[in-house]
């Protein structure tokens, strides 16, 4: 089973894609730490790819690519995966599929989280990190797990945030890029939702605003 996961930042995705991990035993593969595998393992793509960077240059699909279907190939990924956090735009979607095409390895399912682009904001801002322990949920915004106070509400810790959880201009900027559906990363995900129409590989949409089991729920009975 071979999965392309869409969401906002904010959107839960990340968990959601950890939960199929660990259901379907596939790697859950973010495009951020195929860069930094290549880069800090001294692949020639990584070098490559470490010259944009260095420079604050977007690495091109070119170096990318190459990158996520070695990744892809992989012995852990032979009975599937869960690509995340790419392609983010429209003319990187087609590129993938044309590469997908090439390898001969198919594109079974895409999942896209709606989620209403304020509500992302929110959820964003309002998660607050446990001192003692990372992995509590604590979120001002959503009521399941909403903190005790200015305390963790699972062990009772003190609570801090996240610099760049509290950067508004930093989270609109991303989330321009996301919600852009003419040729950002909304743009991706339709361009495989009308691949979807000849029944070549299945397109899931998935609620996001329930909590985190709800969407769980939602996601395995769709697949």
């Amino acid at each position: 089973m071979n999965i392309l996961f869409f969401g906002p930042n904010g959107s839960g995705k990340g968990t959601q894609g950890a939960i199929l991990k660990d259901k379907y035993n596939i790697p859950h593969i973010e495009s951020g730490a195929i860069f930094r595998d290549n880069i800090s393992n001294g692949t020639e793509l990584g070098a490559k790819a470490k010259e944009y960077i260095d420079r604050g240059d977007l690495v091109p699909d070119e170096i990318t690519i190459p990158m996520i279907l070695d990744r892809l190939k992989q012995d852990d990924a032979k009975k599937g995966w869960l690509l995340d956090g790419f392609p983010r735009n429209k003319n990187q979607a087609i590129k993938l599929d044309e590469a997908l095409n090439a390898e001969n390895m198919a594109l079974d399912i895409v999942v896209e989280v709606i989620l209403d682009r304020e509500i992302a904001k929110k959820r964003i801002m309002g998660r607050r990190l446990c001192v003692n322990d990372n992995n509590h949920p604590n979120n001002i915004y959503i009521d399941a797990i909403k903190p005790d106070g200015d305390k963790c509400r699972v062990c009772g810790g003190d609570l801090k945030t996240r610099g760049d959880d509290q950067d508004e201009a930093a989270i609109d900027k991303r989330h321009s890029i996301y919600y852009d559906s003419e040729t950002g990363t909304l743009a991706a995900a339709y361009y495989f939702k009308d691949k979807a129409k000849d029944g070549s590989l299945k397109y899931i949409e998935l609620d996001g605003a329930p909590g985190v089991k709800e969407v769980a729920q939602q996601l395995v009975s769709k697949l």
